[in-house]
């Protein structure tokens, strides 16, 4: 049986690590805080992150970076801008890397699989990504996700079987950048979403903001080499469709914060856990420049991040010129 651990403690690690264990298999979940290694490894809990929990005796926690190296298989479900220092500082060993973190680093405009890839240069890469809700996850509840193989099906058939359960059911991709594009632009669409709600602006608008906001991710995902089936499949509309929907999401919660009144960086000084929109939307305004896709709620919520206010951002996308639905131009 192939050893397996969890990089990063969170509420997604966390989850991901009891989903794991479900079978009995022993699993090592490493974290940054010595307070939470204790926590885990001795009251079976996670507090700060994942309170619903009561974790499986099959989880043992270490802050030891060199005992996870030498695990075959490492779920990395660190946050997306600290992903490349914490693989740098492993030693290097042959073994697949599971990205389960979803954004693009800053500053570089890197998908997370190009950044592990430079990070871990011997390991095989591979991308989990889907409508995920970390306690329901935990819980056991049924959950089906896209895991996109760099390497293709050898890479699936090594993999699919140590992650595949009962109610969490992976469906085969090759399509890494794909993968990875639903899982970061959906982030900043769902802050565009708590938005609507925040400000108390009906299910029509909100339902007209994911169409639109899917229409976005299209065109940017396939400028960059993506395929559209696979944005229209679990890692795409389906997580667009689960965040936009839940004050569970961290994104629609800072939007939902931000549409009532409240600053960004209030808010995002006093988060214990990241709303990763956040960081990726200065991004995707970069690069969709770069490639010249027009990306308008994108590019409105960077401006609220930045200090507009939600009803000069919502005034100013609705009074955008009419146009037809479908098209490459916005």
């Amino acid at each position: 049986m192939s050893s397996v651990g969890v990089l990063g403690a969170g509420a997604w690690g966390t989850a991901l690590a009891q989903m794991l264990a479900s079978d009995g298999r022993e699993v090592a979940i490493w974290a940054r805080e010595e307070e939470l290694v204790e926590e885990i490894n001795s009251s079976r809990t996670n507090s700060l992150f994942l309170p619903s929990a009561e974790l499986s005796q099959n989880i043992r926690a270490t802050g030891d970076l060199a005992e996870m190296a030498a695990l075959d298989m490492l779920l990395v479900v660190t946050p997306a801008q600290h992903m490349g220092s914490v693989l740098s500082a492993m030693p290097s060993h042959p073994r697949d890397l599971l990205l389960c973190s979803k954004g693009i680093e800053a500053g570089s405009g890197r998908l997370m699989n190009d950044v592990a890839r430079e990070a871990a240069p011997q390991s095989a890469i591979a991308v989990l990504s889907g409508p995920t809700f970390a306690h329901e996850v935990a819980a056991g509840l049924p959950t089906a996700v896209t895991l996109a193989c760099a390497e293709g099906e050898e890479q699936w058939d090594r993999i699919a079987p140590v992650v595949a359960r009962q109610t969490f059911r992976p469906y085969y991709s090759d399509d890494v950048t794909g993968a990875e594009i639903g899982g970061s632009v959906k982030n900043v669409l769902a802050i565009a979403c708590g938005v609507v709600d925040g400000l108390g602006l009906g299910q029509n608008a909100r339902a007209a903001l994911i169409a639109r906001g899917y229409a976005e991710m299209l065109r940017f995902g396939e400028a960059l080499g993506a395929r559209a089936e696979t944005l229209a499949g679990l890692c795409g509309l389906g997580d667009l469709v689960l965040t936009c929907s839940s004050t569970s999401s961290r994104n629609f919660s800072l939007g939902k914060a931000l549409g009532e009144g409240r600053k960004a960086q209030d808010l995002m000084a006093d988060r214990h856990t990241v709303a990763e929109g956040a960081h990726t939307a200065p991004v995707l305004v970069e690069l969709s420049a770069r490639h010249g896709v027009a990306m308008p709620i994108v590019t409105a919520v960077y401006g609220l991040l930045k200090g507009d206010t939600p009803r000069e951002v919502v005034s100013d996308l609705l009074s955008r010129p009419l146009r037809a639905e479908q098209g490459k131009a916005e």
